[in-house]
């Protein structure tokens, strides 16, 4: 477009040579204006701020505490997935509070259902959205915390960033958030299992000062039933009930204690992460320290591997009975250079002590007036067991959906590769 124009130029900004090349006296009959125009292609993209997780298996939660209910949207899931609410039920289940004296009153069924992306029993590839409501809110409990901030909790946070927050139960802060991560852990465990084998198992290793000697439990031999047994989720009977003596002293003062889960992943395929910013430790740690309570993340030999050298520390190379490269020990945590090299990944998350205690606490409120304040419930840190075993499934599948967009789209190199799947036509791993 052309208009007509008579101007003087002033300098630009600071410019000190009004006379420049690039900004010189603007007299002139005719000016023209370029206008790039838009590009047709450009999409601009509005994600839910923190409430997003994942690329190719992507997953958004929603809900409150004590709101109508929680739940969750898994975008890319593939298709012809078998998959019910039974199969969402059971971790769900090993979740939900009011199941034993060390837990809050609080009882939730958290009954799930799924509203979409699923027909005739059927992933159908098509966004999966399953609700779980809320059944028993006790909004009551939290009429003093209204205006004080509770102690090592997101009050003061929440507050400070949005000028606004949910009271009653925390809102997304709470714990009872962790639902709509352990809904689609457990998709994501599915298809890890009937894909790989690959195996995800967390465990209570450590209550307060009450640790697991090294050692003690088999990773490549432990179950899910074994962990199960225990009130406490420790494998190991013995320092099960050190455990739960431990949590009994501390819970009749009416304080709380921290510990420590370890969680390992079985049969986990080569080649998953991605070098520099995108290693698949980098991404575990992520997702693991997104998880309420938890304040310190280590895998392999951890903070404790500082103390060796480095003849000490390596994991040398060796080729086993099946012609497989394999390393004599696993130091590094089954990811070397980012990338899972086929052992065992194992991994410690530290939970620090749960912040609610029925003991009085001094604390400000809303208008900056000093008080008291103590709490009419208590949590269980416990619970976040399968919320570990969910948050590494999700980087697991997603980093396995990465892995054969960009390297197995053709033909793998089988001198230096091999298939990252299962055997599927063994009739009890074959998709239906």
């Amino acid at each position: 477009m052309a208009a007509s124009s008579s101007i003087t130029a002033k300098p630009f900004l600071g410019a000190t040579n009004p006379n420049s090349s690039y900004i010189q006296r603007l007299s002139f009959s005719s000016l023209c204006i370029a206008i790039k125009p838009r590009r047709s292609h450009e999409k601009f993209q509005i994600q839910a701020a923190g409430s997003s997780f994942g690329n190719y298996f992507r997953v958004t939660t929603f809900g409150e505490s004590h709101g109508g209910g929680l739940g969750c949207v898994v975008d890319g899931c593939p298709p012809r997935i078998p998959l019910s609410e039974a199969d969402l039920q059971a971790d769900l289940d090993r979740r939900r509070l009011g199941q034993t004296r060390i837990t809050t009153p609080r009882t939730e069924t958290d009954i799930c259902r799924i509203y979409s992306g699923v027909s005739q029993g059927l992933t159908i590839g098509t966004p999966i959205h399953v609700f779980v409501p809320n059944t028993d809110e006790r909004g009551d409990d939290y009429k003093e915390m209204s205006i004080a901030y509770r102690p090592s909790h997101a009050d003061f946070t929440y507050d400070s960033k949005y000028g606004i927050r949910e009271v009653q139960g925390g809102g997304r802060s709470s714990a009872r958030e962790t639902i709509a991560r352990v809904i689609p852990g457990a998709i994501a465990k599915k298809i890890l299992k009937q894909f790989s084998g690959t195996e995800i198992l967390a465990y209570v290793s450590q209550v307060h000062q009450v640790v697991i000697p090294d050692g003690s439990v088999d990773h490549d031999t432990v179950t899910l039933d074994q962990i199960e047994s225990s009130m406490v989720r420790c494998p190991n009977p013995e320092y099960a009930e050190k455990m739960m003596v431990a949590i009994d002293d501390v819970r009749t003062r009416g304080d709380s204690i921290g510990g420590v889960v370890t969680c390992i992943v079985r049969n986990a395929p080569r080649g998953l992460g991605s070098p520099v910013f995108d290693k698949l430790e980098a991404e575990l740690a992520k997702a693991l320290m997104s998880i309420p309570a938890i304040k310190g993340f280590e895998i392999g030999s951890g903070f404790a591997g500082t103390f060796l050298t480095g003849s000490e520390h390596n994991d040398e190379f060796f080729t086993d009975e099946h012609g497989r490269i394999r390393t004599r020990t696993n130091r590094s945590g089954g990811i070397q250079g980012g990338i899972s090299n086929g052992e065992i990944i194992n991994m410690r998350v530290a939970l620090k002590p749960t912040a609610t205690i029925a003991k009085k606490q001094r604390t400000v409120t809303r208008y900056k007036q000093e008080t008291e304040l103590s709490a009419r419930v208590r949590h269980n840190p416990l619970r976040s067991v399968p919320v570990v075993e969910a948050m590494v499934a999700l980087v697991l599948v997603d980093q396995l959906m990465a892995q054969h967009a960009q390297c197995n789209l053709f033909p793998i190199n089988p001198e230096l590769q091999e298939p990252m799947s299962l055997n599927l036509s063994e009739p009890e791993l074959a998709f239906v």
